[in-house]
């Protein structure tokens, strides 16, 4: 694992995000009928279905509605088909508020999935998008395997969208203790978390899965796995709860603790952000007065890029209009008044180069006339004076 998120942007406050899997056929008509519901209910103002950009193949849907009664919430779900295992439809939601999120707040899952009291609600949604038989909403128990333990929760503790929680069983516990924690948890934090849960006997065996981890839960008791990367300054002690009792009584520390580790500057993974930056640069579902700002903001960016391009104009001009001056005012002066440009002095090595140089050179002395050679004379043969044939007298013996 990792251990420092120096280079990952972290989980802004303001942000709901999670993302799960959905095994049945047609989740996206599952999800139109969920958000109809609700607004007819009131408890969206609109929603919307743009379309998705490229690949026709994602669905994608946008809420909006105001938690509390005053703080905006945009919400946005986008449905990808899976190819391979575990097929079905993978979704990510990415809900943003105009303040820090308040886990009292509804959760945004619930307003595009069914939860409860509909007939829609077959428990097709609320699967792990990545490892197999892991649900929201559901006790998840370890494999009895010890090293298929360990590999569960190496998977798990890679999942950044999502909280793992892993609970030991003291005891066996009876009906109301088999129910989910997830039922007891705020309704904000209730389909973030994922429980996992050990049973009596496999304290040890937990213990030793969780090693690599580098945390480990207490018996009887219950620990947060760690993000991957962690957060500078990460105390995995903060995060582990000595006793958590299974009598359908509310988990107080475990909630402490989560609410602790959710509102701690965590790595906000790739997936997540780009999730995030479609939510805000691509949504669609404005109200009139947003659709107004937004006019505005591009006339004044327009604006702003005009005045920018005319500043450069005009630097541009001056500087081509100083060049012809400089220009004018040098073809004026006379060439005595210029600078004279002196060569520096030439190196012995430089000088010896060039010599060498001009040796190679084997140029021919053109305009040399050729001398006829005599007929009378055989060629290279020595005549009277002992010059060879052809060879012209000297000045004082030529005749007048």
């Amino acid at each position: 694992m990792s251990n420092s998120a120096t280079d990952h942007a972290t989980v802004p406050p303001t942000l709901w995000a999670v993302r799960g899997r959905h095994t049945g056929p047609a989740p996206e008509d599952v999800v139109r009928r969920t958000l109809r519901r609700h607004k007819e209910s009131g408890d969206i103002d609109d929603f919307a279905e743009p379309p998705a950009a490229g690949d026709p193949g994602p669905r994608v849907f946008e809420a909006r509605w105001r938690a509390g009664g005053t703080v905006t919430v945009r919400a946005r779900l986008t449905l990808v088909p899976r190819q391979g295992r575990p097929q079905g439809h993978e979704w990510r939601l990415v809900a943003e508020a105009e303040r820090p999120w308040d886990d009292a707040w509804p959760s945004p899952a619930t307003l595009f999935w069914p939860d409860g009291g509909s007939g829609d609600d077959d428990g097709s949604w609320d699967h792990h998008p990545t490892v197999t038989g892991l649900r929201f909403r559901h006790v998840n128990a370890l494999p009895e395997d010890d090293k298929e333990m360990r590999r569960r929760l190496r998977d798990a503790a890679r999942e950044a969208w999502c909280v793992h929680v892993v609970v030991h069983e003291a005891m066996t516990p009876d009906e109301r203790g088999r129910l989910p924690l997830a039922r007891l948890l705020p309704p904000g934090l209730r389909h973030r978390v994922i429980e996992h849960r050990a049973a009596p006997q496999q304290f040890r065996g937990v213990n030793w899965a969780l090693k690599d981890l580098g945390v480990e839960v207490p018996r009887g008791g219950a620990v947060l796995l760690p993000p991957d990367p962690a957060p500078e300054g990460y105390d995995g002690r903060e995060h582990r709860v000595r006793n958590v009792f299974l009598d359908g009584s509310e988990p107080a520390e475990l909630v402490a603790a989560l609410r602790h580790f959710v509102a701690l500057p965590r790595p906000l993974s790739r997936d997540a952000a780009d999730a995030l930056t479609d939510l805000r640069e691509n949504w669609t579902l404005m109200t009139l007065q947003e659709q107004l700002e937004r006019e505005r903001r591009l006339v004044a960016m327009y604006a702003d890029a005009l005045e920018a391009m005319t500043k450069s104009r005009d630097l541009y001009k001056q500087a081509a209009e100083q060049a012809l001056e400089a220009l004018a005012a040098y073809r004026d002066v006379p060439p005595s008044a210029l600078p004279q440009q002196r060569p520096g002095p030439r190196t012995p090595g430089a000088l010896h180069q060039l010599t060498r140089t001009f040796e190679r050179l084997k140029l021919p002395v053109w305009g040399r006339q050729q001398q006829e050679p005599a007929t009378t004379t055989p060629s290279g043969a020595a005549d009277g004076t002992g010059a060879p044939a052809g060879t012209p007298p000297p000045e004082d013996e030529k005749p007048a």
